[in-house]
């Protein structure tokens, strides 16, 4: 075939943000699809917050990259090649195809999606695992219910954006909880929160009382740290804390930062509970569906923050998720569809 593929391999384990010397870019020729494998071309990288967490030794939801590995990653791209009778050459996929310009797959995790339904990046982000992870998280751990208060940390980001319009389509109360004026003013002007609080110029405590008088149902935290304890002082009785995620630890080379008023949860009869969207996998397809319905009815907004860069602006597009840089679902486009 005479195509040569580039990769970013793990080269050590980060301490505090990944640097460039933590990656190995490996150069090698592309093989030829065995029997039951196939060819991918990738298109669009998905950047997430896990990936940090992948990269360290230890027991997870999930083995960790090994050092040597190609960077795990979830992927867009194109079959070029094919021996596997699921896909044809021509056919567009989605799958964990990692941080690298063609992937050779035996199949297992790759889906067939189509380019004429949404745009290709809207299948990392509302169609693909972050929306994925809003709609289980919020509907089966947050149960949410018409007329509750639900407050969302990381709301400008790829999963909070999604769960703030979930909880806005299911008639509650939302309101979200983001860095900087001009994210506020998406959320509220553009997709419907009925209220934003800026981490980074005011008090969350003092704004949640004004904006949640009579407490909070559901808080969807993807943050942690302060910012969760701040929303545990705020809670309704009967409240649902999910645990999604919590990227203000991700990069601390102290020891995580648990919550202090966890105490909250005993004195509301309150829960807090871990979210991994994995759990949910043999119900993608409802999940997928009703995303897919809200969002030809005009009720949902997708967001995607796509980086037109090539492979080689991985690491440092990477962090634009850690300096909270990026609106909605951050994507690096590395090659044309």
């Amino acid at each position: 075939m005479g195509l040569t593929n580039h990769q970013f391999r793990l080269a050590a384990r980060p301490v505090g943000l990944p640097r460039d010397s933590d990656w190995d870019r490996v150069e090698e020729p592309v093989g030829e699809p065995d029997d039951g494998q196939l060819l991918v071309q990738v298109i669009y990288l998905s950047l997430d917050p896990a990936m940090r967490g992948w990269m360290n030794a230890g027991k997870s939801y999930i083995p960790p990259v090994e050092i040597g590995e190609v960077m795990r990653a979830a992927a867009v791209g194109k079959v070029i090649a094919s021996r596997n009778d699921r896909f044809a050459e021509g056919d567009y996929v989605t799958g964990p195809f990692g941080v690298q310009e063609y992937c050779l797959s035996d199949g297992r995790g790759v889906i067939g999606i189509d380019p004429s339904t949404a745009p290709l990046p809207v299948y990392l982000g509302t169609l693909g695992m972050t929306g994925m992870t809003a709609y289980f998280g919020l509907i089966d751990i947050g149960r949410p219910q018409a007329g509750e208060t639900v407050v969302v940390s990381g709301a400008a980001g790829a999963v909070g954006s999604v769960v703030g319009q979930v909880a806005k389509i299911l008639g509650c109360r939302v309101v979200g909880i983001a860095g900087g004026a001009a994210k506020c003013r998406m959320l509220v002007d553009e997709l419907g929160f009925d209220a934003a609080i800026d981490y980074k110029s005011e008090d969350i405590r003092k704004s949640l009382r004004d904006h949640a008088p009579d407490g909070v149902d559901v808080y969807f935290d993807n943050v942690g740290g302060d910012t969760l304890d701040a929303v545990l002082t705020r809670l309704a009785r009967g409240a649902r804390i999910v645990i999604c995620g919590a990227i203000s630890q991700y990069n601390s080379v102290e020891p995580v930062k648990g919550p202090a008023n966890y105490l909250s949860l005993l004195v509301n009869r309150a829960s807090m509970t871990g979210m991994v969207v994995f759990d949910y996998a043999d119900r993608y397809p409802e999940a997928v569906a009703r995303l897919a319905e809200w969002l030809a009815q005009g009720r949902l907004r997708t967001v995607e923050d796509v980086v037109d860069g090539g492979l080689g602006d991985f690491p440092d597009t990477l962090l634009r998720l850690f300096r909270g840089e990026n609106t909605g679902k951050l994507v690096l486009k590395i090659a044309d569809e």
